[in-house]
């Protein structure tokens, strides 16, 4: 498949991908790509995630890819069944932040995990198999989340596993504005959906 052929669903994390990220980037430059916009980006809460993005895939006209990043792969992981429901045929999910970890995150921007207002059913990562072909890539040095834990993940998950090296989070402050290495692997992706 072609980015052409897929609804390309954009999946942030907690705080939203600011307009420099890589998300952000592949949602003005992919023509079918859209970003899933929540409504309380700072406290998340996984039916209002979930039902957020299923509305989004719902709205689709072709079979859609999921691609995520941070604490949308675990909301991705967590709403995989709704997704499913609503056409989502492949999920491409990039730098999971370990809920089961949360601790021993960075400070992000002055703000910690969880947040005041609480994360509602974002306390454990999901564990089970993904209803459709999942491919996850994770730095080895990400402080979000380690190379083991992520490897684990993607094999729970029934997900492809690639090591992006040294590249932290893979977000801005990693310096992953564009991010080209990011964007040929969801080509590659891509062709394995079909």
């Amino acid at each position: 498949m072609k980015t052409s052929e897929v609804d390309i669903l954009i999946v942030p994390g907690w705080q939203d991908s600011g307009p420099d990220h890589w998300q952000s980037r592949w949602e003005r430059n992919l023509r079918t790509a859209r970003r899933v916009i929540q409504q309380d980006w700072d406290n998340p809460d996984v039916e209002t995630w979930g039902d957020r993005m299923a509305k989004f895939a719902s709205g689709a006209t072709q079979p859609v890819v999921v691609v995520a990043h941070s604490v949308g792969v675990a909301a991705v992981a967590l709403a995989a069944d709704k997704l499913k429901r609503n056409r989502v045929i492949g999920a491409f999910l990039v730098a999971p932040a370990d809920l089961d970890h949360a601790d021993f995150w960075p400070d992000t921007g002055g703000k910690r995990w969880p947040p005041e207002k609480g994360t509602r059913g974002f306390e454990t990562m999901p564990e089970r198999r993904l209803p459709f072909p999942s491919h996850v890539v994770v730095a080895n040095n990400d402080l979000y989340c380690s190379y083991a834990r992520a490897e684990h993940f993607a094999g729970k998950w029934g997900a492809t596993l690639s090591d992006a090296g040294e590249s932290g989070h893979i977000n801005i402050e990693s310096g992953h504005g564009p991010w080209p290495e990011g964007l040929l692997q969801f080509g590659q992706f891509l062709k394995k959906l079909g």
